[in-house]
């Protein structure tokens, strides 16, 4: 089996963090909310349990980064597959952290975002949620998101999906 540097394979692992945000954002805004959307539907639904048809999701995307691994490590083949495994389980924990931890505490938790970066990500997911249709949202990422003014105005100009009602007693704020 060949050998590589650890640098090497930190800048591979790294590439593959980043590239599986553009690959999550694609299949966010065209199959999940697309031709799966019966599946991802369940996650823009009020949760009845622990878990939710759009879980298989994760499951699913688990598949590659375990064979990658197993390849690169077990299997004979280049080490490469085996840092491109690792770059997919890593970014997989950043998604469970933020999506399903910090925006939709399926952890309890007391954390808040205090940061520019973080309160915009947190806020832009829930203006994806604001939308209650597979049609009409905005803001298909996960770890960025454009500037929240520009995704108000998006979703604003939209005439596809239903807009969520707010919660009775929720302050509603106009964009600015």
């Amino acid at each position: 089996m060949a050998r590589m540097s650890i640098g090497m394979g930190i800048l591979i692992l790294l590439a593959t963090v980043a590239f599986m945000e553009l690959f999550a954002y694609a299949m966010h805004r065209w199959v999940m909310h697309g031709f799966l959307w019966s599946l991802h539907e369940s996650h823009h639904r009020p949760r009845t349990g622990w878990f939710e048809k759009n879980d298989w999701f994760g499951v699913v995307f688990a598949m590659p980064s375990i064979a990658f691994i197993a390849m690169g490590t077990q299997l004979g083949f280049s080490p490469v597959w085996a840092w491109v495994g690792v770059g997919i389980a890593i970014y997989g924990m950043i998604y469970f952290g933020f999506h399903d931890v910090i925006v939709h505490r399926r952890m309890e938790h007391r954390w808040r975002p205090t940061t520019p970066y973080m309160r915009r990500i947190v806020q832009a997911h829930r203006l994806h949620h604001a939308v209650e249709t597979k049609e009409g949202t905005v803001s298909f990422g996960f770890l960025w998101a454009p500037e929240i003014r520009a995704l108000k105005a998006e979703l604003a100009q939209r005439e596809k999906g239903r807009i969520r009602a707010p919660k009775p007693g929720t302050i509603v704020q106009r964009a600015r």
